[in-house]
């Protein structure tokens, strides 16, 4: 008998490039799923694998540099995000945009979270940058999209890494990828920053730059203070609180559904906006599969074939 193989593959921002890794490492195993379901950045990496775009889209993301995240960002003035999001998925648009979801082999469904109601929907129809965009709508980040009446946003909110979308859709085994096992040991790893006081007497001494991209940039990362150094900014305060968020409901969903195997790549170092450190994100994914490839043939029966 063969068993139908689903793969959920969970939210986790920049951090999601690690997704490519454990795709390949899978391949390099024989180990191709049935079914993926994705939230959101793991919708945007599981569409392009089901659609057949993998391999351009790990050429893409490997050529990011910050500046190119930089010119990513579209400012939204709606009020009920910061960024549109559409430029971030030109190429993406280019490649999939307007097929429809029910066309990919393997099955695909993307998460997202209905906004009036807290609801969980999943979206398996219909073009398939819609239904990403949606999935990949980080409260606050992103502006929300609208679909046949609801607006919908990030489906981490409900669902950070989609066990059960693959059961219900019919996996006989489930392997999950969790990109945020590790995110809240970050601060421990981290090195002493400067004190308030040394860093303030720095910044005095120092002209500010009209416009310099490297620090605007900085604005976006990911950097946690400790001791006495300065409280964290505003999207260090919001990705903070989605990863605590995500990481919580992540336990308790799996606890009441668990995978067959999870697969949890170190990428606590890789901040929300760091989108340019694809190649190290890529290389934990695939080791972090590579470690378990034997036991992962077991599971799946293919350890078992001649």
């Amino acid at each position: 008998m063969t068993l139908r193989i689903g793969l959920a593959l969970g939210s986790g921002s920049a951090r999601g490039w690690a997704h490519i890794g454990v795709l390949e490492a899978l391949a390099q195993q024989e180990i191709r799923p049935d079914i993926v379901a994705g939230a959101s950045i793991g919708a945007l990496v599981g569409a392009a694998y089901c659609g057949g775009e993998l391999e351009e889209l790990k050429s893409w993301v490997l050529s990011l540099g910050r500046l190119d995240v930089m010119r990513m960002l579209d400012w939204s003035m709606s009020g009920s995000g910061l960024l549109h999001g559409r430029r971030a998925l030109t190429l993406f648009n280019e490649r999939l945009g307007s097929r429809p979801i029910e066309t990919f082999s393997p099955r695909f469904a993307a998460v997202a979270t209905d906004l009036g109601t807290g609801r969980e929907i999943w979206l398996t129809q219909g073009p398939v940058l819609d239904a990403v965009r949606a999935s990949i709508a980080l409260p606050g980040l992103f502006t929300p999209v609208q679909s046949e009446g609801r607006w919908l946003v990030d489906g981490g909110l409900v669902n950070p890494v989609p066990v059960s979308v693959c059961r219900a859709m019919g996996a006989d085994v489930v392997i999950a990828v969790n990109l945020n096992g590790d995110i809240l040991t970050r601060r421990q790893r981290q090195p002493p920053l400067p004190s308030t006081e040394t860093k303030a007497v720095a910044e005095a001494a120092t002209p500010l730059p009209v416009w310099n991209p490297r620090a605007w940039l900085s604005f976006f990362r990911d950097e946690h203070a400790t001791g006495d150094s300065p409280p964290p900014g505003l999207f260090d305060v919001t990705a903070t609180s989605i990863n605590i968020m995500q990481d919580r409901i992540t336990r308790s969903r799996m606890a009441g559904d668990p995978p067959d195997w999870q697969i949890a790549p170190r990428l606590g170092h890789i901040g929300l906006m760091e989108f340019y450190r694809a190649q190290e994100a890529i290389e934990q994914g695939r080791a972090a599969t590579e470690r378990v490839g034997e036991e992962l043939r077991r599971l799946t029966g293919l350890a078992d074939r001649p």
